[in-house]
């Protein structure tokens, strides 16, 4: 008699290759039992961080088509398409290579080098930004402060080429980790911008301490202190 396979058995279960890392093995098997990992390939996005964009877009609304989009931390390109493909003109830049997507300009570089935010701004063609999207994170190496300092020192990165570039009422939305954007960025942003939330999408996994800061109607900088 046939044993019934329960939904158990069902599950994806990746063995511990030798040589291979017991962390990545279970990074392997998190990957194969992923709804948004299987959903990403049915629908032809590069990856599952592409939910999580337009998740933040069914909250807040921002994606509209002819609009100037930046997005740095590009590859493999998830933010890129779901802009490209509502009508957006999006200018992407990360340090790995990706490959080309209609509507999207890429430039492979370093955010941190002195001549990136006048490259972007060069190919942005005299217009100013409507939203500014960052997804740039560190490496990290699982002590908790550091972490979360290394991520902030890019997110700061990130907020200071937004404010030279967003238009009056522009968006600036960028990953930061748990425990949220830093109280003396947090109060900066609350200054530039009429409103600024944290949103953690569904499709960021649970255990996962990274959420979003989203902050909207940028007042322009004729208002920066």
């Amino acid at each position: 008699m046939t044993k019934k396979r329960t939904t158990r058995d069902k599950a994806e279960r990746v063995k511990t290759a030798r040589g291979r890392k017991n962390s990545s093995t279970r990074w392997l098997q998190r990957q194969l039992n992923d709804p948004y990992v299987a959903k990403a390939q049915l629908e032809g996005y590069r990856g599952r961080a592409a939910y999580k964009l337009i998740e933040i877009n069914e909250k807040i609304d921002v994606l509209k088509p002819d609009m100037m989009v930046i997005d740095l931390g590009a590859a493999p390109g998830g933010w890129s398409q779901v802009a490209s493909k509502i009508g957006c003109n999006v200018v992407a830049l990360d340090l790995l290579e990706m490959d080309p997507i209609p509507g999207v300009t890429f430039f492979q570089m370093d955010f941190t080098e002195d001549d990136a935010p006048e490259t972007l701004i060069d190919a942005m063609g005299g217009r100013p930004a409507d939203l500014v999207m960052s997804d740039m994170a560190p490496n990290t190496i699982g002590h908790r402060n550091t972490d979360h300092l290394r991520i902030m020192a890019l997110v700061e990165l990130a907020y200071h080429f937004a404010v030279q570039v967003l238009a009056p009422e522009g968006v600036f939305i960028a990953k930061v980790r748990q425990g949220g954007t830093e109280n003396d960025l947090l109060a900066q942003m609350k200054r530039d911008f009429k409103t600024v939330k944290h949103i953690k999408p569904p499709s960021s996994r649970k255990e996962s301490a990274e959420t979003f800061v989203v902050a909207q109607g940028f007042r322009g900088s004729q208002d920066q202190a």
